[in-house]
């Protein structure tokens, strides 16, 4: 899901998808995608520039999926209060749902209350920490407020605040994690659903939450292995951050981060997309390719690709496929899709990305959004700039590496990713 300044470029349709995260580390934490959480009563105190020691190095925290994004679950405040939200790598901003909350989307579970938390604290518009967002404005009180907006018509406003979280570590310790700037929602509407309490940024900016806890594992990193769509919630796999998480070995392939002004946003080269063994390249004819034209984010399901790729990359796959497309849903718009009661047989379709194939199966590319029918799972945008979405990134290993500047790709079922 990503985050625009205004004016607000929708360009995302915000479907819903379930993801399981976690992590092994050398020195680092994992956090686990799945249902339920147990929250231990060990506790061990951590400022977010201190390093985590022998015993601490792996801490977790459970997610689940549910409706097509994938929720991760945090503990938020003292005494430790457990909020789900989506995990993001295109938005900066963690926030959640909290009280008073009068024009708030609604969610089954209890909101977070900051006056019941010890750790609460509220920042100051005159800290610099209020300047780290650029959407941070002074309330009567003196206190830093914001307004956060996603290409998807969702919003969030309220206080700009630091407060512990806690994640759990594989040794079923707690690790909270102290300071941490976050979003105390009290306006928040958009497409979001009961399940979801807020957001989890995890993009290059400096509120984002790799960016803030970064050096308490060893370097800003992070790797995830997204389950495929339709996968059942219990089945959790997992996002590790720091050192521990870098994706390496037989298989693993990576491309370069493009630097561009917007700091949120992890930019990637595609080169071109290949249909079996029909290749496409990304502008046509033209050999020219610009730098950073792809966008690789969690908390957008489809892949967007321009619209003249886009057609390309639809007329192949029709070639490829030995089946009539369903053309008298109107609920399906103008989406490519089969009438079948299993994933198609093919085609393979393979991302050129600068330095990196990437290989996408059916179970990546072909997406059933109700029975017996399964549709690309590629749109078409105005743009020059694509989105690489989380249904191509399911069921690889991917790791994002920003003292590097690289992302690397490994091909694994995320569904044994323990």
């Amino acid at each position: 899901m990503i985050y625009y300044p205004t004016p607000f470029l929708s360009i995302i349709c915000l479907l819903l998808l379930p993801l399981h995260i976690s992590a092994n580390n050398d020195l680092g934490f994992s956090v686990n995608l799945i249902r339920k959480n147990t929250l231990h009563n060990n506790h061990y105190v951590l400022p977010i520039s201190g390093l985590l020691s022998d015993v601490e190095k792996t801490p977790q925290s459970r997610i689940y999926a549910y409706l097509g994004q994938h929720l991760m679950e945090l503990s938020i405040g003292t005494p430790p209060f457990k909020i789900y939200g989506i995990t993001d790598t295109g938005s900066d901003l963690t926030w959640t749902q909290c009280v008073p909350c009068n024009n708030c989307y609604k969610q089954r579970n209890s909101m977070f209350d900051p006056q019941k938390s010890t750790s609460y604290r509220n920042i100051s518009c005159d800290s610099k920490l209020c300047h780290k967002l650029d959407t941070g404005v002074c309330s009567p009180e003196k206190r830093c407020n914001y307004t956060y907006a996603y290409a998807s018509d969702g919003i969030t406003q309220g206080a700009l605040a630091q407060e512990t979280i806690t994640l759990t570590s594989t040794m079923g310790k707690s690790v909270p994690l102290k300071g941490v700037v976050f979003g105390c929602g009290h306006n928040n509407t958009g497409g979001f659903n009961d399940h979801e309490m807020g957001i989890i940024g995890l993009g290059g900016g400096p509120v984002s939450l790799i960016s803030q806890i970064g050096s308490s594992f060893g370097g800003k990193m992070f790797s995830q292995c997204l389950v495929p769509f339709h996968t059942n919630v219990s089945i959790s796999s997992k996002m590790s951050f720091g050192r521990g998480s870098k994706v390496l070995g037989k298989g693993a392939v990576s491309t370069p981060l493009v630097a561009k002004e917007v700091k949120t946003l992890y930019f990637v080269t595609l080169l071109g997309i290949s249909v079996g063994k029909t290749y496409l390249p990304f502008n046509g004819s033209s050999k020219i390719v610009s730098k950073g034209n792809m966008i690789l984010d969690s908390g957008t399901p489809p892949t967007y690709l321009p619209t003249e790729l886009y057609d390309r990359v639809v007329d192949q796959v029709r070639k490829h496929v030995a089946m009539t497309p369903v053309t008298n849903d109107p609920n399906l718009g103008t989406q490519l899709c089969y009438r079948t009661e299993n994933n198609l047989p093919g085609p393979v379709l393979t991302a050129h990305f600068e330095g990196a194939n990437v290989t996408l199966n059916p179970i990546q590319t072909f997406i059933s959004p109700k029975q017996d029918i399964f549709c690309l799972g590629f749109t078409n945008t105005s743009s020059d700039v694509g989105i690489y979405g989380n249904f191509a990134q399911s069921n690889y290993l991917i790791g994002f590496d920003l003292e590097t500047k690289h992302v690397s790709f490994k091909p694994m079922d995320c569904t044994k990713h323990k």
